[in-house]
């Protein structure tokens, strides 16, 4: 017999399927009264699994289970009896003579039940379980088994097998010389004792004593085990459950590690020690004691495990300044492992972010999810944009549906690893996980069962700081490993950049929101000569926990229960509250100080107008003043043009407004009678200022034309803003992926309601256009201002949708072999001509505020900007920007209802950098604020009525962050900025204040030794004093 025969043979003796056994029903049934005569049989499908409708449906099957004497000739008395079980159901609950013994669910989906620990030939176990479908999908027993099995310091037959069949997948992928002898020494196995199973043992310690030179061989290796527990902070329950969740799995592991000393385990996710620390402080303590012992590892250092790719720059800054300040305060020292097991994809500036916040190592598995093309390697350097390297290494795959320590995946992983690595140290993490739970006792015993084997890598309970200290050290001395440039790109789950439209709105809004309450409540307290005030301080810091909490990676991507959105959009409201109070209170601190000079026309009232960002902006305003007829005067008390909007308000050009400050203009009752803003009827809608001239098709509500009057081009190939829809059925993922081939699945194209004419200048031009598609309806209000060279399309929809997918088409004059698009602190740049799998998976992609085709000359480009859209699509003429995706589960309501958002067209000649694409589109998301008060005139007021509060110089310079340092004790500031363009600069500042540059910090606000000359793509955060 060739070994895997011989293998096969020696599991039977004590392993055997009961899996076409089972009796069942659809009927619930009384436990202590089984009545036999109303089950039915069960058929298994082609692959053996026994399978019932999906929806929440209950299934109970049951079967009785007596003990022989033995099996294929080997006796069975005293061996212990395990019955081990694989399902897919939200509910599994397996009872044993009418004893619930242990309950399950989707996550914690395998059980291995001791039935007997010393089994009596001709003993009975009525076998009943109570499974219940996933609410979206069949449910599903696949796989029933008894295993009997000696005692843990003893050998059985499957014991041998096991070991031998990881001594054969060791021997033939490292040593196949060894082979031969291995299937000799195997064949000289007397089975003529089987049925005496002493003599039968001793024959197989004798097969073990000839395999014993082979065990110097496999323990060179060695897997180092933590025990881990995934646990979403909301998915397919709410965050009030996973607080108890976090306390059972934190509860059951302190418990277990009083009774194995050894036991390591590790878990991210600050906020959940926060929440047991103030509700749970008695575990607390148990927690931090584990810690110092060694056996607890805090890793990840992120608030929460978040969405990387939706979020901006500074929202990663502050998720991991937050999370390590608490593991620091808490624990005594930050982690250096970045922990991200289950997001969605990493953005490519994640190195550098991590690297300057403490991380020295990353980790995630999740690539093992792709659909179409294998990540490549298991241990890299990743390197960001401004060169920044960070060892990355990817976790192990979860391929039995929870992690647990049986030796054959385990072996098989070993394996791969070391083939792809070289690497003969492996990380194994055994434990429930998702849904909390962690590593049980039978994962414990059964690891310690093979870390006595000779023919099994050594096993070491371990943490993940100390395992990648090892693969460093390796690396070091020696080893090469590749590098890897690019994003982390997750070849699955595209769908997450659209899903829940809400979630992404609410998150762009909170993050600039945020950005320029803390931005004006430092000013305030600068002008003020004063310390930040620490409430203002406590309710940002609040605010913003509230938005990283949201950022979680089920969350914001739109892939949770509907109760889970509730409880999110009450949260993201609070945030809306708290910053706009915050702001409101600041401009009012700094207007007080502001000297306004008095101006002869009477009645006038001050209007301050607020740019929150570092460079002199001029843009339309519209004032929502209009109980009387007003008109707008400088501070020369020229009279501006204005224009009364088709709703009532009144715009004027607020023109260079310095940056990060204010400019003073005055709102003038006019006794003129009352301007009314009036529709007009048009023939041919056109839009036109000095840039632009916009022709909208008549027939369709499409763009016929843009053409830019400047450099004489049309900008369109053909008909563009053309509302695309598609059929996006048939995924078992289904809020999360968007099915590949759903461009061969076209829908009928939006009928047109109405289009009129809006406004027709002198300083905005707008036509409304109506459109019919399906059950919804596109209101699409196309606007173009004066002194600017982007066309807006704001849009209101009321959507009833379901599996349909929507994108806003522009086909483009130029030809680009690549596209730009936004990503946090950075751009990437993705082929327009795929040529890999790697590249070709790249059909649906993230990213931030814009994305842009320049021509292949980078003569000209076009970008396209939006103010709370993630996903895209390009090719070398046109872009696409999806802008809804209507799934039914896990929330069936999802995006039902009405919907809010803006885009825009942007032609520039030039590429992006020099058209400066990524301030156009921060405009558009960050307009200027308008402030209207009643003083005519301060005399107490010593600041100036135009007002620049900080400024660089350097256009490619990006602030991110103006806000109080985090140390206590301290009125010291900190400014965060950023380089936009790939290329290096000067970091210097001006400001009306006084304000000086001062140390050099990271993002942990730790000193470094950074000086003012800015790499490309480089972060950089100093000190901020007023002298």
């Amino acid at each position: 017999m060739n070994i895997t025969e011989i293998i096969d043979r020696l599991r039977q003796l004590t392993q055997v399927t009961v899996q076409h056994n089972w009796l069942g029903t659809s009927e619930e049934i009384d436990i202590n009264d089984i009545r036999f005569d109303n089950l039915q049989s069960i058929t298994a499908n082609e692959k053996g699994y026994l399978t019932w409708e999906a929806g929440s449906q209950v299934k109970w099957l049951v079967q009785k289970i007596v003990i022989p004497e033995q099996l294929n000739g080997y006796p069975l008395e005293k061996l212990s009896l395990r019955l081990s079980l694989v399902w897919w159901a939200e509910i599994a609950q397996i009872f044993v003579n009418g004893k619930l013994v242990q309950e399950g669910d989707l996550f914690d989906c395998l059980a291995r039940v001791l039935l007997n620990s010393s089994a009596q030939i001709g003993q009975e176990f009525l076998v009943c379980l109570r499974l219940v479908s996933p609410s979206h999908d069949i449910g599903a027993l696949m796989k029933s088994q008894l295993i009997y099995e000696s005692d843990y310091n003893a050998i059985d037959p499957g014991f041998i097998a096991d070991e031998l069949a990881v001594l054969f997948n060791y021997l033939s992928t490292f040593y196949p010389e060894n082979l031969e002898f291995l299937e000799e020494t195997v064949n000289n196995l007397n089975w003529n004792y089987v049925d005496l199973a002493d003599k039968f043992n001793e024959e197989l310690i004798q097969l073990r004593k000839q395999l014993q030179p082979f065990s110097y061989l496999i323990k060179q290796r060695k897997f180092n085990i933590v025990g881990h527990a995934h646990l979403d902070m909301a998915w397919l329950w709410t965050v009030d459950e996973t607080w108890e969740v976090a306390e059972r799995t934190f509860s059951s592991v302190i418990n277990l590690q009083q009774e194995f000393n050894s036991l390591t385990f590790c878990h991210t996710t600050p906020v959940l020690y926060e929440w047991v620390e103030k509700n749970r402080p008695e575990l607390f303590k148990q927690i931090q004691d584990s810690y110092k012992a060694g056996t607890w590892e805090i890793l990840g250092g992120m608030w929460v495990e978040p969405e990387v790719n939706l979020v901006s720059g500074e929202s990663l800054v502050r998720q991991l300044l937050y999370g390590q300040k608490y593991i620091q305060e808490k624990f005594g020292t930050i982690t250096e492992v970045a922990w991200l097991p289950d997001s969605f994809g990493f953005c490519l500036q994640l190195p550098q972010i991590f690297k300057q916040s403490g991380i020295n190592y990353f980790v995630t598995g999740k690539l093992h999810w792709n659909n179409t093309v294998e990540f490549p390697y298991g241990a890299f350097w990743w390197r960001s944009l401004d060169g920044t390297e960070l060892l990355t290494v990817m976790s192990p795959p979860n391929v039995e549906g929870v992690m647990t320590t049986h030796p054959i995946p385990m072996t098989n992983y070993s394996v791969k690893w070391e083939q792809q690595t070289g690497l003969q140290e492996i990380l194994w993490i055994p434990g429930v996980g998702d849904h909390g739970g962690g590593p049980t006792r039978d994962m414990i015993e059964v690891s310690q069962r093979w870390k006595q084997s000779p023919f099994f890598p050594q096993v070491n309970f371990t943490t993940a700081k100390n395992y990648l200290d090892k693969v460093k050290h390796t690396v070091e001395n020696g080893l090469k490993i590749p590098v890897w440039d690019d994003e982390l790109y997750l070849d699955l789950h595209r769908g997450c950049y659209t899903t829940h439209a809400d979630q992404k709105y609410y998150n762009r809004r909170s993050e600039d929101l945020l950005y320029q309450a803390e931005l004006w409540s430092c000013l305030a307290a600068m002008i003020e000569s004063k310390p930040m005030d620490d409430e203002v301080k406590s309710n940002i810091e609040f605010a913003w926990k509230k938005v990283l909490f949201n950022q979680f990676h089920d969350i914001l991507p739109g892939t949770s229960i509907t109760d889970v959105f509730i409880q999110a959009n009450q949260d993201w409201e609070e945030v809306q509250i708290i910053g706009n109070n915050i702001l409101k209170s600041a401009f009012k601190k700094i207007t007080f100080w502001i000297l306004i000079p008095s101006i002869s026309k009477l009645e006038a009232k001050p209007i301050i107008i607020f740019n929150s960002l570092n460079w002199e902006r001029s843009e339309i305003v519209e004032i929502d003043y209009m109980d009387n007829n007003y008109e707008i005067y400088d501070l020369e008390e020229n009279k501006l043009v204005t224009q009364v909007s088709h709703d009532n308000k009144l715009l004027f050009v607020a023109e260079n407004i310095p940056s990060i400050g204010y400019g003073v203009f005055y709102l003038v009752p006019n006794d003129k009678e009352r301007e009314k803003g009036e529709i007009l009827q048009q023939n041919e809608t056109v839009l036109e200022n000095e840039y632009l001239k916009v022709i909208i098709n008549a027939k369709t509500g499409n763009i016929d034309s843009i053409y830019d009057k400047n450099n004489q081009l049309e900008i369109l190939k053909r008909e563009g803003n053309k509302l695309q829809s598609f059929q996006d059925k048939g995924q078992y993922w289904d809020a999360w992926n968007i099915d590949p081939n759903y461009n061969s699945y076209p829908l009928p194209c939006p009928k047109l309601i109405s289009i009129e004419t809006l406004e027709v200048g002198p300083i905005q031009w707008k036509v409304r256009v109506i459109r019919k598609m399906g059950d919804s309806e596109f209101t699409q209000d196309y606007v173009l201002q004066k002194k600017s060279a982007i066309l807006q399309i704001k849009t209101k929809v009321d959507w009833q949708e379901k599996y349909v997918l929507v994108k806003a088409a522009f086909p483009f004059n130029l030809t680009a072999e690549y596209s730009s698009y936004e990503i946090p602190f950075g751009t990437i740049q993705r082929s327009n001509c795929p040529k890999t799998p790697y590249q070709k998976a790249k059909w649906e992609v993230p990213a931030l505020r814009w994305a842009d085709l320049t021509d292949n000359s980078k003569n000209y480009g076009v970008s396209l900007l939006n103010d709370c859209k993630y996903g895209y699509d390009s090719q070398s003429d046109r872009l696409r920007l999806t802008l809804l995706k209507s799934p039914r589960w896990p929330d069936p309501t999802c995006d039902i209802g009405k919907q809010e958002f803006t885009y825009a067209i942007y032609p520039h000649q030039g590429s992006w950098q020099e058209a400066k694409t990524v301030q156009k589109a921060r405009e558009l998301n960050i307009p200027l604020q308008v402030v209207i008060t009643d003083n005519k005139k301060n005399n107490k007021g010593t600041l100036p009525p135009v007002f620049s509060g900080l400024n660089i110089p350097a256009e490619n310079l990006i602030i991110s962050a103006l806000k109080p340092a985090e140390e206590e004790g301290k009125d010291n500031y900190i400014l965060r900025c950023y380089e936009c363009e790939g290329k290096a600069a000067t970091m210097e500042i001006e400001s009306d204040l006084n304000l000086k540059l001062g140390q050099g910090r990271n993002l942990l606000e730790e000193a470094t030794n950074d000086e003012q000359k800015i790499q490309p793509w480089k972060i950089v955060t100093f000190d901020l004093k007023k002298e």
